[in-house]
């Protein structure tokens, strides 16, 4: 059906998301003749696991940022666009996920296009690159903004008044040959609201070990029973039972040393009474962790020692009666022990013990949460007789400085370890304006806690990317992900003992090579502890932004102080519109003269009337393979549209590239009978050449199809993947052929000068000079086989 131009616009659509694609996936896509992404909704899962939700209008790529969770169930999506106002919104089962105004309000929405459910739009409907996976039902169209009174109706599948644009029909969409139909039974609140006044099952009793159920009015609010996951549980009880029935080396140790550690290491939080305790314990595991040092730590010890961590951090906060008995020795003593602890903890060679344990503790942010408290609580007891104190360890550094504020008070600084070369090494500064802002304000005594993280990007699992919207949309570059690509670095200011939050500036080390092919774009964020708290909290740039870009690092300015990285989006770079239609042009002239002089040489065979013999077959096989080829090569763009068509040019491109070269191995391997070894029937050799020449590349299109079918095709051209070992299924026999001409061009020609020498001893002049003709021959030869 034709759509018209649009200045309001509403979809709406039920979707079942496939729970173990994790790939960006198009919900639907409407692109317009002048214009491909006019108006799209795309989503990805993030790391915790949920569906987050992104609108594209008019080509501007909005925030990743409605979100619903990836539990395989049905979850109803409206998204609304009002050109007056620009006001947009997104709605999951209901509910109001996102919204924003003053999107793009310069134009309609293009009329005359293309509406493809499930699937991207990189060109007018087709080059199809971001699929859906999941199912798809009840598809709504409407020429107006729903009111969200609408979109609830809508949800619990209420009729509408409103005149539809599009209705949901199967009749009226035209289905690709790989969509499969379905029926499904779907939940709607309006169809069973009847069946809801008779009660909601819920659980009301034990007896004799076996649930007791009953029926309640549901709506009343009922208790949570269980405060974490059932595999965060079974997770924890698998870790408990495993260290109580085989403790690992390190727990063993620590037992040995003291009796009474385990009843806190793993077992009650309440086991830690006192700060003394606290100070005892943490040396003891550092003495227990010195020991074990080759064994390692184990998933299980990791776990305990986090729970000590956090343990050990809340009590400096609490006022106990055995504080004045802790000098600031014993006090240091305890700080260093702390950190010696929580070093091993997010050591880089716990990477793969920190995955086995995600299910129960939130992340190495937590050991940081952990650090943070424990030297902000105790940074008066650890200031009490200097003004200047520094914790060094291999992956931490800890800098507690004090000044008392002034007229002219100076700014601070703190750096990282420094590195080899002495250069670019990780800072942070609260400039000197802000300090003496702090003064002006009545603050007296300033108290910096600057801490430095050299370890924590490893320790963050390459897979799980981090959500953020990119920032290079000009089509210039493929955007891949975002990951975490330096170290942290933070700065907490207390102005007479008050934490305060004050502007900074940071300069951090780029800690990620480039891969061939891949650039990296720079992104100034924080680690936000309020942002999906029950995931213990994930990475915000609110506030923060770039002062410049180097090579090899990044200087940045946030507003807050907290804790502070680069990330780095990963983009594949790309060749920008006009370079890839120079490119194209160049190919097609290249290949065009190419294919008129493959054209006129085999004219020529046939014309002229040269004689059959196995050189002439070998030659006119190569022209046919490598013309047919080209022919190809020439065609593949306008292919790239259809998938089908595309997989197919893609394989026939193999299948002739490789049979060109497969002849060039023949022409080698002539050359080599007519002049090394003489002595092989023509005909056995012309069998033997067919095989080779057509047979064998057959075979490595055929079995390479079979082996990967699913990898075979690159994403957005027709040829081989290049980012899999499919590649390889062309370039190891292109090698293999280069290799044996090689050796065949090498030794024709020590035989060829070779018994030029002796016959030019025994020949007269004349016959010298018809030598010099025979030579002439031979090396005309072995260039067309070069070439």
């Amino acid at each position: 059906m034709p759509f018209p131009a649009l200045s309001s616009v509403s979809v709406c659509v039920r979707v079942q998301w496939n729970p173990v694609w994790n790939e960006v996936s198009t919900i639907f896509s409407y692109a317009a003749p002048v214009f491909t992404n006019e108006f799209q909704l795309r989503g990805q899962v993030d790391m915790l696991g949920r569906i987050l939700l992104a609108l594209i209008i008019h080509g501007k790529h909005l925030p990743y940022k409605a979100s619903f969770p990836n539990d395989g169930a049905w979850h109803h999506i409206c998204v609304t666009w009002h050109r007056s106002s620009g006001h947009w919104a997104i709605y999951v089962d209901g509910d109001r996920k996102d919204m924003g105004s003053g999107t793009d309000t310069s134009r309609d929405i293009y009329g005359d296009g293309i509406f493809i459910l499930g699937q991207d739009q990189d060109s007018f409907g087709g080059n199809f690159t971001e699929p859906f996976f999941g199912n798809i039902t009840d598809l709504n169209v409407w020429n107006m903004s729903l009111e969200k009174s609408h979109v609830l109706a809508f949800n619990a599948c209420s009729p509408m008044a409103q005149e539809m644009l599009y209705s949901w029909n199967l009749d009226h969409l035209s289905s690709h040959p790989v969509v499969q139909e379905v029926q499904v039974l779907m939940f709607c609140l309006a169809v069973h609201q009847q069946m809801e006044l008779q009660g909601c099952r819920t659980l009301q009793s034990w007896s004799d070990e076996q649930p007791l159920f009953g029926l309640t009015d549901c709506s009343d609010p009922l208790p949570f029973i269980c405060r974490s996951s059932r595999e965060r549980y079974l997770k924890m009880k698998q870790m408990s039972d495993s260290q109580t029935s085989q403790p690992t080396a390190f727990m063993n140790h620590l037992m040995k040393l003291s009796n009474k550690t385990q009843a806190v290491l793993g077992q009650q939080p309440s086991g830690l009474s006192s700060l003394a305790q606290a100070s005892a314990l943490l040396g003891i595991s550092v003495q227990a962790l010195e020991d074990t040092q080759q064994e390692g730590l184990q998933p299980t010890d990791m776990v305990s020692l986090i729970q000590l961590l956090s343990l050990a951090a809340d009590f400096p906060a609490q006022p106990l009666a055995d504080t004045t008995n802790h000098s600031q020795d014993n006090i240091q003593e305890l700080s260093q022990h702390f950190i010696s602890v929580a070093d091993s903890v997010i050591s880089e060679d716990n990477a793969l013990k920190w995955q086995a344990i995600k299910e129960v503790v939130n992340g190495p942010m937590d050991v940081v949460k952990s650090i943070d408290q424990m030297v902000t609580s105790l940074s008066s007891r650890l200031m009490a007789e200097t003004d200047h104190l520094t914790i060094h360890s291999p992956n931490i550094k800890v800098e507690v400085q004090q000044q008392r504020l002034q007229e002219g008070s100076r700014g601070s600084s703190f750096c990282g370890p420094e590195t080899d070369k002495h250069t670019n090494v990780d800072c942070i500064s609260v400039p000197h304006q802000k300090i003496q802002d702090l003064h002006n304000n009545g603050f007296h005594k300033l108290t910096l806690v600057n801490t430095w993280y050299g370890s924590l990007r490893p320790l963050f699992s390459s897979e799980e990317n981090i959500t953020m919207v990119p920032t290079v949309n000009d089509g210039s570059q493929r955007y891949l992900g975002t990951i975490l690509g330096s170290s942290v670095i933070s700065t907490t200011v207390l102005g007479d003992d008050q934490q305060l939050s004050t502007a900074v500036r940071f300069q951090l080390q780029h800690r990620v090579q480039n891969p061939t092919g891949t650039v990296y774009d720079p992104v100034c964020a924080f680690w936000d502890f309020d942002l999906t708290p029950e995931a213990g909290g994930w990475w915000n740039t609110r506030g923060c932004e770039i002062v410049s870009k180097q090579y090899g690092y990044t200087v940045c300015y946030c507003n807050h102080t907290t804790n502070f990285a680069l990330l780095l989006q990963v983009y594949e770079a790309q060749r920008s519109p006009e370079n890839e239609k120079a490119l194209q042009v160049l190919t097609f002239i290249g290949c065009g003269v190419s294919l008129c002089g493959l054209l006129f040489t085999f004219i020529l065979f046939i014309a002229v009337g040269v004689p059959k013999s196995d050189r002439t077959t070998v030659h006119k096989n190569l022209i046919v393979a490598l013309g047919i080829a080209e022919l190809l090569l020439m065609c593949s763009d306008w292919a790239s549209a259809n998938e089908a068509a595309c997989y197919m040019v893609t394989a026939l491109l193999h299948l002739f590239f490789m049979a060109s070269f497969s002849w060039m191995l023949v022409e080698g391997l002539l050359l080599w009978s007519k002049v090394v070894s003489v002595n092989i029937s023509e005909d056995r050799r012309m069998k033997l050449y067919y095989i080779i020449g057509w047979g064998l590349p057959v075979l490595i299109v055929g079995v390479t199809l079979a082996v990967s079918v699913d990898e075979y095709k690159a994403d957005d051209h027709c040829w081989l993947n290049v980012k899999t070992d499919t590649i390889w299924a062309f370039v190891g026999p292109v090698i293999f052929v280069l290799a044996v001409n090689a050796v065949v061009l090498c030794r024709v020609v020590m035989v060829t000068v070779s018994s030029a020498r002796r016959r030019a001893k025994m020949l007269s002049p004349s016959s010298a000079s018809k030598m010099q003709t025979f030579d002439l021959t031979w090396c005309s030869s072995v260039t067309t086989i070069v070439v």
